[in-house]
């Protein structure tokens, strides 16, 4: 049987860390030392045997992460077989662009996309150029429905709410010869969603669900108000999730750069993982 990695390339809130305009603590520290830097979050599906990779969400930060993949996979030059994409914000889909005219110039991507996202790639410039040069070919998924791309390997997207102004929004279920894998970078609140997080999350061996925030006060120490971006606190997740630890490894992704936890001298980041849950890092690995 074919092996299956399931790579993390970014763990960031779509603006990455640093953050633009911002001197938080966090910010400063990642501006002076790159290895306090995270990229925008995403995952790559590599299936080493085959010499093939798929990848879910196109970041701002897409050549980066593509460059390290390949070299770390002996995959130099070889392109994603296809780009599975969560949702229209800043943080998911404007790497599409390095695949066009003036920087690869790829040719037939498949770009696996919901239906309102598929109508903004090939309608709406840039994007459209892309579709019309042939670059990216956009394919409809829809809700539930699973999608191969490998005899052993599924990928299914999950519709989640999540301020939807120009697509809809998706998690996805990744499921490997052994293992099940849900990726929920973004969504509005645990109990708008049509699925109970805890029921669904023990159905998974490995999660990776939104970190944006871990309290209100992340927000307010910059200034922002936490209902006009609304995403599940850490705090009200973990609660949540508290006896699935044993059972489900949950990793906390797409942390905002106001994050608490990322600044390993508040302690924060070690009362999480005392509690059981875990802070993604960029190029960790998930033997599926």
């Amino acid at each position: 049987m074919s092996e299956v990695i399931l790579s993390v390339l970014g763990t960031a809130q779509d603006a990455g860390l640093p953050h633009p305009n911002c001197f938080c603590k966090n910010c400063t520290n990642a501006i002076s030392n790159p290895q306090f830097r995270r990229l925008a979050a995403s995952l790559a599906i590599i299936l080493p045997d085959e010499q093939k990779w798929h990848l879910i969400d196109a970041t701002p930060d897409l050549k980066e992460q593509m460059a390290r993949l390949q070299m770390k996979y002996n995959l130099k030059g070889k392109l994603m077989e296809s780009i599975f994409l969560t949702h229209a914000h800043l943080g998911h889909y404007p790497g599409l662009l390095f695949l066009g005219r003036e920087a690869i110039g790829a040719n037939g991507i498949p770009v696996m996309a919901g239906p309102k996202m598929k109508h903004l790639l090939e309608e709406q410039a840039p994007w459209s150029q892309l579709a019309k040069l042939g670059n990216i070919s956009v394919q409809e998924i829809w809700d539930g429905q699973a999608i191969r791309i490998s005899p052993f390997v599924t990928v299914t997207p999950v519709e989640v709410p999540h301020r939807n102004e120009f697509s809809e929004t998706f998690a996805f279920w990744i499921k490997g010869p052994n293992k099940k894998v849900l990726f929920v970078p973004d969504i509005d609140r645990w109990h708008e969603w049509t699925h109970d997080i805890h029921t669904v999350c023990g159905e998974a061996d490995i999660c990776l669900l939104d970190g944006t925030f871990h309290s209100v006060q992340d927000l307010e120490n910059i200034g922002r108000d936490y209902r006009e971006i609304p995403h599940p606190l850490m705090v009200e997740t973990m609660e949540r999730l508290q006896d699935l630890t044993k059972k489900t490894e949950i990793y906390f992704t797409h942390l905002n750069h106001s994050n608490p936890a990322i600044d390993s001298d508040l302690g924060i980041r070690g009362q999480i993982e005392e509690k059981g849950f875990h802070i993604a890092e960029e190029e960790m690995e998930f033997r599926l």
